[in-house]
């Protein structure tokens, strides 16, 4: 764990000039693969992935954080990964999102708001016979398990 959490510190220490960037996870793997998830507000680019790839490898080697060979991996977080932090959702309101809850239900629809609580999302309700209505329903975080964006490739 204190390798993750010097990890953050020096990741911290790159990105704190660019507010738009934010860390959003650190994973030490047992087959001592370093991943290492940034983000942006609007996204983030190969050379800030570098940048901060080339700042953490180096501390890391000059002060002998990790003892055996690993591979570091700095990158955005792909496609299929879940939404984690109220930022990342912030920055997908608009979008098409799948959202599993802790009662074992699933719900489909767009973002339309985000607070730090909960969300609110606009699903299409239909009932038998009748033509399928356009429902807002808000979800606390702490009902949501996992959410993940959805992709229409229309």
């Amino acid at each position: 764990m204190q390798v993750e959490n010097r990890v953050k510190e020096l990741i911290e220490e790159k990105i704190s000039d660019r507010p738009e960037l934010f860390l959003v996870e650190v994973k030490m793997l047992p087959n001592n693969k370093l991943i290492i998830h940034v983000d942006g507000d609007e996204g983030i680019s190969i050379q800030d992935c570098a940048a901060i790839s080339r700042h953490v490898g180096f501390h890391l080697e000059e002060e002998n954080t990790i003892e055996k060979a690993y591979n570091l991996e700095v990158s955005s977080p792909g496609v299929g990964e879940p939404l984690k932090l109220t930022r990342q959702y912030r920055k997908n309101v608009g979008r098409d999102l799948g959202i599993k809850l802790k009662d074992g239900t699933q719900k489909e629809g767009k973002l339309l708001s985000v607070d730090d609580n909960a969300i609110v999302i606009q699903e299409s309700k239909k009932e038998k016979g009748k033509k399928a209505e356009l429902v807002e329903t808000s979800l606390n975080f702490d009902q949501i398990t996992e959410t993940k964006v959805l992709i229409s490739f229309k």
